[in-house]
C-alpha cells in the first residue's frame, strides 16, 4: 500500500481496499476519507463495503466524493471539516491520491504558506502547480489573462464532442480547436443495453479517450469549474483559463443516483442493478440468467433521461431470456414508470404493449422510485396519479434494475449559459446559444425538445459544425436540426421496433417501410443494432464521416 505524508496528522494515497484497513488500523490511522466516487472502476470496492469494514476494525470512515479533475470550492469546504472533526491521524485516498492532495491543498490555504504546501505535496509525489493560483487567491478566479486560446473549444469528449470535432476539422483542417474533458475512457453507452442482455461484452463498449481525440485537436484533459462567456473565457478545475472565439457545449447530463435515498449503498449487489452504468450492466445480465423465481422490478424515473426507451429495454431483453428458458411463469416482472404512458410516440405502442402482454409485464403508471433496502428486498415508490393525493407503495423484489434521476450537470445549471431548468438554453434549430451568439450546444445537456439518443448527436453534430463555420464566415446560420433520434427498443433477443421520430413525435424513418417497418418488430433492425450502428459509431461518426447524416438547409423563417 502506497501511503505518502502531507503532514503528521494527514496521509494520502491511492485506491484501498478492505484488507489494507487493518493495516492502516496498526499504522496507527483513525480516520479514513474516501474520494472517489463509487463505480468510477470496475475492479473498485464501493465505499459501504470499505465502511462497514472499518468499522470492523475500529476505523471511522468519511465520503466525500469527488468526480474525476474536478474539485470545487464547497469540497474543499468539506474536506476541510473533516479534518477538523475526524479522529486523527486521517488517510485520504481517491484513484491515484491526486484529488486528495488538491483538497488538502485548498484546505489549508488560509492556514500554511503557499511555499509550505506546495513543498509538502511536492514531498508526497503530487504536483499542485494547477491549483496554485487558485491557493493563492483563496478561491477566486482570475479571467484577465488567458492560459491558452483556441478558435473553437468544445466543452466535453462524449458522442456529441468528439463528433462536433471530427466534422470541424472535416471542414475547416486549419481551426485551432481543443476538447476539455477529465476522463480517461469513452463508452459506446448504448451498447450496455445489450450487456445488460447477454449479448454483448462490456469491454466491447469501451475505447481510450487518447485513442479517439481527433487528429490535430487539443485535449486538455480537465474539468471545467465555470463559464465567463462575457469574456469568452472557460475556467478550468484549478484556476486555468482557456479563451475561445467559439464555444460548444456538451458535457453530457449526471446520473443523480443519490436522488434514490438507499440506492448508493447498494448498487451492484443484494440484487440492485442498472444498464446505465458500465461496470454494473454485467452485473444486469448475472442477475437476469440467475434468476428462476420471484419479483423483478424495473424502473423509471421522471423525464429527461438519456434514452427514453432504455428501461424498456431492459424488460424485454430480461423478459425474453425467461421465456426462452422457461422460466418466465415464476417471475412476477413489474414496469414502475414516473410517467403516464408506455412510450411518448403513440405510433410505437402498440409493437410494445403486444411485448408487454406477451410477457405479463405489471404496468405501474405515475411511479417513482424514492428509496431502496438492498439487504432487506424492498423499494418505495411515490404514486402520484392526477388529482390524487401522492401515496407511498412498498413492494419487495428479488432484484430490481434502476433507471437513476437524471439532471444537468451542476457547473452547467448554475451557468450564465443555462435556462430556467438547467439546460442550456439553445435554439432548436441551429442549436446556437440564445444569449450568447459564438456558443453553441448539442447532445444532453441543451435544452431542445428532442430525445435523448446518441443518434440525435450523430444528426446534430454536422448541424452545429455547419453553423459554426458559417460564422467564421461571417454568415447567417445554414443548417437546421429537426428533432431527429432514434431509439432502437430490443423487444425480444433477434427483433427490434426501431423508433425514429422528430420534434412533436413525427416519424422520421430512415429505411422505406417495406425494409423496415419502424412501428413493428423487426429481424433486420436487429441486424442494425447488433452488427452495424457499432461500426458506424467507431468508424464513422467519431471520425467526422456523417452517414445518413447531412444537415438540413436552414428553412426561410
Amino acid at each position: 500500500m502506497d501511503i505518502n505524508k502531507l503532514s503528521d496528522q494527514v496521509y494520502v494515497s491511492p485506491q484501498i481496499s478492505a484488507d489494507d484497513l487493518a493495516d492502516l488500523k496498526a499504522r496507527g490511522i483513525r480516520s479514513v476519507i474516501c474520494n472517489r466516487p463509487d463505480g468510477e472502476g470496475a475492479d473498485q470496492p464501493t465505499f459501504e463495503e470499505l465502511a462497514q469494514a472499518a468499522g470492523e476494525v475500529g476505523l471511522e470512515m468519511r465520503y466525500i466524493p469527488i468526480s474525476g479533475g474536478l474539485v470545487q470550492d464547497m469540497d474543499a469546504e468539506a474536506f476541510g471539516d473533516a479534518l477538523q472533526s475526524l479522529p486523527k491521524p486521517i488517510l485520504a485516498y481517491c484513484r491515484t491520491g491526486t484529488r486528495s492532495t488538491t483538497l488538502w491543498s485548498l484546505a489549508q490555504a488560509n492556514t500554511m504558506e503557499l511555499p509550505d504546501i506546495l513543498s509538502a505535496t511536492k514531498a508526497a509525489g503530487y504536483d499542485m502547480k494547477g491549483v496554485v493560483r487558485r491557493i493563492a487567491n483563496g478561491g477566486k478566479t482570475p479571467v484577465d489573462q488567458e492560459d491558452a486560446a483556441y478558435d473553437v473549444v468544445i466543452v466535453g469528449a462524449g458522442a456529441s464532442g468528439i463528433a462536433v470535432a471530427a466534422s470541424l476539422k472535416a471542414r475547416q483542417p486549419g481551426l485551432e480547436i481543443a476538447v476539455i474533458d477529465p476522463a480517461d475512457a469513452h463508452y459506446y453507452q448504448p451498447g450496455w443495453t445489450m450487456v445488460g442482455g447477454g449479448i454483448f461484452d462490456a469491454e466491447d463498449t469501451v475505447r481510450t479517450m487518447g485513442s479517439l481525440i481527433p487528429r490535430g485537436v487539443h485535449w486538455l484533459k480537465s474539468a471545467v469549474a465555470a463559464f465567463e462567456p462575457e469574456k469568452d473565457a472557460v475556467i478550468l478545475d484549478g484556476c486555468r483559463v482557456v479563451k475561445y472565439k467559439r464555444l460548444v457545449v456538451c458535457p453530457g447530463l449526471k446520473l443523480d443516483w443519490n436522488r434514490v435515498e438507499g440506492l448508493v449503498e447498494t448498487l451492484g449487489r443484494n440484487g440492485v442493478t442498472s444498464n446505465y452504468r458500465y461496470d454494473l450492466a454485467p452485473y444486469t445480465w448475472k442477475l437476469v440468467s440467475g434468476l428462476k423465481s420471484g419479483r423483478a422490478l424495473f424502473t423509471q424515473p421522471p423525464m429527461p433521461i438519456k434514452c427514453a426507451g432504455a428501461p424498456q429495454k431492459a424488460i424485454y431483453l430480461s423478459a425474453d431470456h425467461w421465456t426462452r428458458t422457461g422460466v418466465i411463469g415464476d417471475i412476477d416482472i413489474g414496469f414502475h414508470n414516473a410517467g403516464g404512458v408506455l412510450f411518448g410516440v403513440k405510433d410505437f405502442v402498440p409493437a410494445l404493449q403486444s411485448y408487454v402482454d406477451k410477457y405479463q409485464i405489471g404496468l405501474n403508471f405515475f411511479s417513482n422510485l424514492v428509496a431502496i433496502d438492498g439487504p432487506a428486498g424492498k423499494a418505495w415508490f411515490d404514486v402520484s396519479k392526477p388529482d390524487t393525493a401522492v401515496a407511498r407503495v412498498e413492494v419487495e423484489f428479488d432484484m430490481i434494475h434502476v433507471t437513476p434521476p437524471q439532471s444537468a450537470p451542476d457547473f452547467i445549471a448554475v451557468s450564465p449559459l443555462a435556462d430556467a431548468a438547467g439546460w442550456v438554453d439553445v435554439d432548436q434549430a441551429t442549436l446556437r446559444h440564445k444569449s450568447f451568439e459564438n456558443i453553441w450546444s448539442l447532445g444532453d445537456v441543451m435544452n431542445a425538445p428532442n430525445a435523448k439518443t446518441a443518434a440525435a448527436a450523430r444528426k446534430q453534430a454536422p448541424v452545429v459544425a455547419d453553423n459554426i463555420i458559417a460564422d467564421i464566415k461571417g454568415r447567417a446560420p445554414v443548417s437546421q436540426y429537426d428533432g431527429y433520434g432514434s431509439c432502437p427498443l430490443t423487444v425480444e433477443r433477434g427483433k427490434i421496433v426501431l423508433a425514429e421520430f422528430g420534434y412533436g413525435g413525427t416519424l422520421q424513418p430512415s429505411f422505406p417501410s417495406w425494409l423496415i417497418d419502424g412501428t413493428k418488430p423487426s429481424r433486420l433492425a436487429w441486424l442494425l443494432k447488433e452488427k452495424i450502428l457499432p461500426p458506424v459509431y467507431w468508424k464513422a461518426m467519431l471520425k467526422g464521416r456523417e452517414w445518413m447524416a447531412t444537415p438540413e438547409k436552414l428553412s426561410a423563417r
